[in-house]
């Protein structure tokens, strides 16, 4: 469970059941996670994929840490993320921002509408777009 404490600096082992013992006598948790069958660290370009790992989760004082060790490998993102969907999803304007975007610039519902779309319906940004024409 703790890999590398075998030795101890040559005062001999400690079992795990006697250093988990410790840890939790110091406020520190120690758990595994078990039938864990991938991690995936996803970055802006590629994916980190850990094939069977082993996970264990550290719980001091409330602040949970993950530890995960395993076969590593790399691949270019499998699909968008949900940053990019969000950002791709179609944004609905209420009527009620179309009529307070009219109202301020003088603007006919349309306009204000298609302002609002081109703001991402951002209601100062809209209002500024119209106001300048």
């Amino acid at each position: 469970m703790f890999p590398g404490l075998g030795g101890l600096g040559g005062r001999g082992g400690m079992s795990p059941k006697k250093m988990k013992g410790m840890l939790k006598n110091m406020g520190i948790n120690i758990d595994e996670l078990e039938n864990v069958i991938e991690v995936v660290i996803r970055l802006p370009d590629r994916e980190i994929v850990l094939s069977s790992p082993s996970v264990a989760i550290m719980d001091a004082h409330g602040t949970r840490s993950y530890q995960i060790s395993g076969d590593a490998s790399e691949r270019p993102l499998s699909g968008p993320s949900q940053e990019t969907a969000a950002v791709e999803a179609p944004i609905e304007i209420p009527d009620s921002d179309v009529q307070l975007v009219s109202a301020q610039t003088g603007a006919n519902a349309s306009d204000a509408k298609a302002a609002l779309l081109e703001a991402k319906g951002d209601l100062a940004a809209a209002i500024m777009k119209l106001s300048a024409k």
